[in-house]
């Protein structure tokens, strides 16, 4: 029985992960930003904002005062974003980079004293499809989860000596609430990145079934889904086909924004 901790554990794949952790016996703390949370029978909830690092400090507390420790730690919490390089605001980035690659540093940077201490522990850190091919319309979002396969990587290399395993989840679309937290300038890749999520044929019970899967045989890279795992082999063996399909989509946007009827309003 391992005891594991989850942000963004109240929704989506976090909530997903909580109970597949719970159902197969684990000690599981769900965290999320509300103050109080229903979290899956079985498991504990606590407060946690990945931006905030005394929070993240105040988790580890938690662990080593109630469990003596953990072993599995997923930094799960993230937003969806994106929009055309022009269009997307420099402040929506500084949120995006803030909460997925930064609050992904923050649990590190936490846990990481606590499992060279134990000389045990196994981060598990969810990227994206996103992090391993990079769509057009996207860069944002593209940047901050290829940062985090990056992260990943090093630290993998960097923890080795001290017994602790790192992964790196990268699926693709599938439906969840993750669209409620689009904002942004760039409405149209807004509404696009929404049709794909709530169009998807995969849901995140899905998706978590691959990712413990993949955690309990300790791989680096899990790929939890075939159409990411489809684009990634692509990109790696094909990659003149991989190039045409990125431009066939750029070029449809670029259809896209030139057919819109302006704004009769000034700006």
């Amino acid at each position: 029985m391992s005891r594991v901790l989850v942000t963004g554990g109240a929704s989506g794949l976090g909530a997903a992960l909580v109970a597949r952790f719970v159902a197969d016996g684990h000690q599981v703390l769900s965290t999320d930003l509300a103050a109080e949370s229903p979290a899956a029978g079985g498991a504990q909830y606590r407060q946690l904002n990945v931006r905030d690092a005394n929070d993240w400090q105040a988790a580890v507390a938690w662990c080593e005062e109630n469990w003596g420790g953990l072993d599995i730690l997923v930094n799960n919490a993230g937003i969806a974003t994106g929009g055309r390089i022009d269009v997307e605001s420099l402040d929506e980035w500084d949120r995006v980079v803030d909460i997925n690659l930064m609050g992904v540093v923050r649990g590190c940077r936490a846990f990481t004293p606590l499992f060279k201490k134990q000389r045990s522990g196994h981060i598990v850190n969810t990227a994206s499809a996103a992090g391993l091919v990079h769509p057009p319309m996207m860069s944002s979002y593209n940047t901050v989860k290829a940062g985090v396969v990056a992260l990943s990587e090093t630290l993998s290399h960097e923890l080795h000596p001290y017994g602790v395993t790192v992964s790196v989840v990268c699926p693709s679309f599938f439906r969840t609430n993750l669209a409620d937290s689009i904002q942004g300038d760039d409405t149209e890749m807004g509404a696009t990145a929404r049709r794909l999520i709530e169009k998807s044929p995969r849901t995140a019970h899905d998706i978590a079934a691959g990712v413990v899967a993949g955690i309990k045989k300790k791989q680096f890279l899990i790929i939890p889904d075939r159409p990411a795992l489809l684009a990634w082999r692509t990109k790696r063996f094909a990659r003149p086909l991989y190039d045409r399909q990125m431009r066939k989509i750029a070029a449809r946007a670029r259809e896209r924004a030139e057919t819109q009827v302006p704004s009769t309003g000034e700006r």
